[in-house]
């Protein structure tokens, strides 16, 4: 892995406005903003790999996995033990999200864009605050 890791916990993400908002002690922010949605369930595979767990749901809320170009992912260092458990939440979210890549992608707006930014942040950022 090419990034050092310093913190416990990890958040993945693609979102400039958890990059820029989001400052923990708790929680070490991995802002990859050349992935796409499916790139970010990628590298967090590659995490669980590495024996990181999920702490949030890789695919949360009503909004399609086509639909939105964001996705933000919560692990915690697994102390060295692959979670099995989050292997398969991964490795089925891959799968749900391959089933949609062949839809198409409406152009987003700037305002529509901003929309998919916050309700990601929002998302992920009310799920680190109670696990956290």
């Amino acid at each position: 892995m090419d990034i050092s890791i310093n913190k416990k916990n990890i958040l993945i993400t693609n979102n400039p406005k958890i990059f820029e908002e989001v400052n923990s002690n708790n929680i070490q922010i991995i802002y990859l903003p050349d992935l796409d949605f499916m790139g970010i369930l990628y590298k967090a595979r590659d995490y669980i790999h590495l024996c990181y767990k999920l702490l949030t749901h890789p695919i949360v809320s009503s909004i399609k996995p086509y639909e939105t170009p964001y996705k933000s992912i919560a692990l915690s260092n697994n102390n060295g033990v692959l979670d099995l458990e989050s292997l398969e939440l991964i490795e089925g979210s891959i799968a749900l999200t391959k089933n949609f890549l062949d839809k198409p992608r409406r152009k987003l707006t700037e305002s529509i864009d901003e929309d998919f930014k916050l309700i990601d942040y929002k998302l992920v950022v009310g799920a680190i605050e109670s696990i956290l």
